[in-house]
């Protein structure tokens, strides 16, 4: 039979204030809108990502999994090294890798509005050792995105 540690009454103790602190602070995360990340950028409850510079998004988003200097890792995964990426002589393959993801990298297209990944692809294509000097604006953006699904009702 497996021996169980008696809680003592620190642990409880501990364990009362923290369900105490939780229930306190609960009504007060709800009536947030804005959540905060990791880099100082961060997403509306409405999951959309708020951001004003190719910068500011790829720091928070892009860099944990391809580098603060676009360098690729391999670890847990393959992530591609953006430095000096020749793919990324086309604009329109990093704009659609971007709303769409690719392999294991997740989509983005439902966080990040037209303007944004316009800004993300003008960065990551001019920083890294690339230097690429075509930019996308938002229309391109736009062109490049599925158009959205109709709903359809269960038959």
């Amino acid at each position: 039979m497996p021996h169980f540690a008696r809680p003592t009454r620190s642990r409880l103790s501990v364990a009362a204030l923290a369900v105490v602190m939780v229930s306190l602070a609960a009504p007060a995360i709800a009536e947030t809108s804005v959540q905060y990340a990791p880099g100082g950028a961060y997403f509306r409850a409405s999951d959309k990502f708020v951001a004003d510079s190719g910068a500011e998004v790829y720091s928070t988003i892009c860099a944990g999994c391809h580098m603060p200097m676009g360098q690729g890792a391999v670890g847990g995964g393959a992530y591609p090294a953006l430095a000096s990426n020749k793919n990324l002589a086309s604009a329109t393959y990093l704009v659609y890798t971007v709303i769409n993801g690719r392999k294991g990298m997740p989509p983005f297209g439902d966080a990040l509005d037209d303007t944004q990944i316009a800004l993300l692809t003008n960065y990551i294509r001019s920083q890294f050792g690339n230097a690429y000097t075509d930019t996308v604006g938002a229309a391109e953006v736009r062109a490049i995105r599925p158009a959205p699904r109709a709903a359809t009702s269960p038959r």
